[in-house]
């Protein structure tokens, strides 16, 4: 019989394509926390509440793109911190750190988000 627990691991590892301006992505490890299934739709509706904020703070207004980009990379931070455990960088996790990486490049903490979901979707499709 194959050895199979119900319970599943409290973490997992995915390597990222994290986007580099004028080069490669690079291929990075990132250890994630594990979700189940409603966890994770809370997690995602959690999100989704704080980008209907974010439009909300600029609705009516004539926001400059310096306060979008920073809502943007502050939801990206929360994204990063929410999944994260460790990752392969030679910088120690933390809010400094997180902040740089998120700001360095358009669409990282979206890569991030990606590779997460892809390996539950990969999970639910049989690997």
């Amino acid at each position: 019989m194959a050895k199979f627990s119900i319970a599943p691991k409290p973490t997992f590892t995915v390597d990222v394509a994290i986007p580099q301006v004028g080069d490669q992505p690079a291929m990075v490890p990132f250890t994630f926390k594990y979700r189940d299934r409603t966890a994770l739709a809370e997690l995602f509706d959690t999100w989704k509440e704080k980008a209907g904020t974010v439009g909300e703070r600029f609705k009516g207004a004539e926001p400059k793109i310096a306060d979008i980009t920073a809502a943007e990379v502050e939801l990206g931070v929360d994204q990063v911190w929410d999944l994260v455990v460790s990752w392969g960088f030679d910088d120690k996790l933390n809010d400094e750190s997180i902040t740089a990486l998120v700001k360095s490049c358009v669409g990282v903490s979206d890569a991030i988000v990606k590779a997460y979901s892809d390996a539950f979707n990969k999970a639910r499709l049989g690997n």
